[in-house]
């Protein structure tokens, strides 16, 4: 069982914990196919908690390798960046794009998609293998998830609209890449 801490192994603890990440992410995006809801809610939740341990046991058990870090970054699309899109395209949007305004529908999806993408590269370019720096610039994929996620809570209330979610999906977007400093927890 050596290998679980060999830290040049591509199936070292850290990187299987980010492989279970990945798995979440592709169970969500089935049960978000099949309008399971609350199912895809928890697989993306487990996403999200496989991406605090995979960090902590790297750090702990000097496992942080480059191969971790892009591993990481591309769980991490999978699972803070294609499953909240799908998450709102599916729950909120679907059915709805042509009483909508559909550039604004395409526009949104896409703008988020590519400002999460852009986000995770440039994060990948700054890391340094081992490090974890004191700030993130700008939001954070998972917490980019978490804000979706309020944002599709709020529109279940019936208080936003549909187009008031396209919008807060371009903002949180756009702080993807921001220059807002967030503490590193």
């Amino acid at each position: 069982m050596t290998f679980l801490f060999n830290k040049n192994n591509h199936f070292n603890l850290a990187n299987i914990v980010t492989f279970f990440n990945i798995a979440s992410g592709i169970f969500a995006i089935y049960f978000l196919t099949h309008q399971e809801f609350f199912a895809a809610a928890l697989f993306a939740w487990l996403a999200g908690g496989f991406d605090i341990v995979d960090g902590k046991i790297a750090r702990k058990y000097n496992l942080s390798t480059e191969f971790g870090i892009q591993l990481d970054s591309y769980a991490d699309f999978l699972s803070f960046v294609i499953v909240p899109t799908m998450f709102i395209y599916f729950a909120v949007i679907d059915g709805k794009e042509l009483t909508l305004f559909t550039p604004l529908v395409v526009f949104a999806f896409v703008y988020y998609v590519i400002s999460g993408l852009r986000r995770l590269i440039q994060f990948n370019i700054d890391a340094e293998e081992g490090e974890v720096a004191k700030y993130f610039t700008g939001v954070p994929t998972p917490l980019g998830a978490i804000l979706l996620w309020l944002v599709y809570l709020i529109s279940l209330t019936g208080f936003i609209s549909e187009t008031v979610v396209l919008v807060l999906m371009i903002v949180i977007g756009y702080l993807l890449n921001s220059k807002l400093k967030i503490p590193h927890p």
